[in-house]
């Protein structure tokens, strides 16, 4: 949703057209990346990583919106799905501490 809103804004700057798009990305990016590093404290930790890049968009989107580079129905569709995004990372991360606290240790494929 992010880069077709963005597409639609040649008006802006690209370098921050790029900034705005790659925050966007790098959530999901963050995701994975603590995921594949198989164990529960390390995917915690990139997690805490993709919700600092939600952070940074939004705090990218509103700075475009406060300048009127985009609109406020723009941004309320997009601080909408970060919004849901961030919760969702954030129930994930109390299942991990729950894990943790619990004891339980990742179960590798690879051991």
């Amino acid at each position: 949703m992010v880069v077709e809103i963005m597409a639609k804004h040649q008006d802006i700057p690209f370098k921050i057209l790029a900034q705005v798009e790659d925050s966007a990305l790098s959530i999901s990016s963050n995701i994975a990346e603590g995921y594949s590093r198989r164990t529960l404290k390390e995917d915690l930790r990139f997690n805490e990583i993709a919700l600092s890049s939600a952070a940074e968009n939004c705090s990218q989107i509103h700075a475009l919106t406060e300048s009127e580079q985009i609109s406020h129905s723009e941004f309320d569709l997009l601080d909408v799905k970060l919004y849901e995004v961030e919760n969702k990372i954030i129930r994930m991360n109390q299942s991990l501490i729950k894990k943790m606290n619990s004891g339980e240790k990742w179960e590798s494929d690879y051991q």
